[in-house]
């Protein structure tokens, strides 16, 4: 028998922020590497922003940074504290490429603020999954269960697509990871979904009530759980949700694109993602 399903808005702030879990501010620039010499130029024309967020991705700028230096490039990490900031540093200019997103997410930022952001290389695809405090089997999901969801369009879905997998919901043939909540054709649970930030969901875990919550390993890790503790994993990479290097239109074939794509590429990338991070994640280059 099918339920109506239910979509909540996001928790009240004062429910949320409870447990919140603490994230820096804008902190501003911190210059890896030496400073530029040899080839390339000089002054401004070898250093190279890149606004990150959280480790792993600012990890990874942080050891690409070591190859640039051979090239004679200095890497400037710009380390915000949100989901908003790299991406309009990047499109007003202020920086010349970021590394914290996947495709889809750049893309619906884009079309809302008429931006040109463009993908350069995918680098490493994130082990998402759901986590409950609750239930150690998805058979034991009760009906009215509440589910949190990310509230950005291009997550969503890809939550979506899970629990489709799981046979927790049913989505329309064609839905892919495009799905949205009203999209549901089968319920069968009368499951109760609740959209929330990606950086408020790690909290949302911790609410009583919260049956299931998706998430990603550097914002889960931040109430102690690993891909490991998860109750299911995506069981399909669509690597167009790979983490991602992304310039502008107007600065992806400059000379220091080039040097901070090809650090980013880098073997000893590639060795620093399978051997300190094989837990939470997978190389995509």
């Amino acid at each position: 028998m099918n339920h109506p399903t239910h979509a909540r808005r996001p928790l009240p702030t004062n429910r949320l922020n409870r447990r919140a879990f603490a994230l820096t501010a804008l902190t501003g620039s911190a210059v890896l590497g030496l400073a530029a010499c040899g080839a390339g130029g000089s002054g401004d024309d070898t250093l190279i922003k890149v606004a990150s967020h959280l480790p792993p991705m600012t990890d990874v700028v942080t050891t690409a940074a070591e190859s640039a230096q051979e090239e004679g490039y200095t890497v400037e990490l710009v380390q915000v504290s949100d989901n908003v900031q790299y991406n309009r540093l990047l499109a007003d200019g202020e920086v010349d490429a970021n590394f914290a997103q996947h495709e889809p997410y750049m893309q619906a930022f884009n079309e809302k603020n008429d931006a040109d952001l463009v993908l350069l290389d995918k680098i490493y695809d994130a082990k998402v999954g759901f986590y409950s405090q609750a239930y150690d089997d998805v058979e034991r999901i009760p009906e009215g269960a509440q589910v949190a969801l990310p509230n950005d369009v291009s997550n969503e879905g890809r939550a979506l697509a899970m629990l489709h997998d799981q046979g927790l919901i049913t989505l329309p043939e064609d839905a892919g990871f495009e799905g949205r909540v009203d999209d549901i054709v089968d319920d069968p649970l009368g499951l109760e979904f609740v959209l929330i930030d990606l950086l408020n969901l790690p909290s949302a875990y911790e609410e009583d009530g919260m049956a299931l919550v998706y998430s990603y390993p550097s914002y889960i890790e931040k109430v102690g759980l690993t891909p490991a503790d998860a109750l299911f994993l995506e069981e399909t990479v669509d690597q167009r949700f790979s983490i991602s290097l992304v310039a502008r239109e107007d600065n992806q074939d400059s000379e220091k694109i080039q040097v901070l794509r090809r650090a980013m590429t880098s073997d000893a990338i590639r060795s620093f993602l399978e051997e300190e991070h094989s837990d939470t994640l997978l190389p995509s280059f």
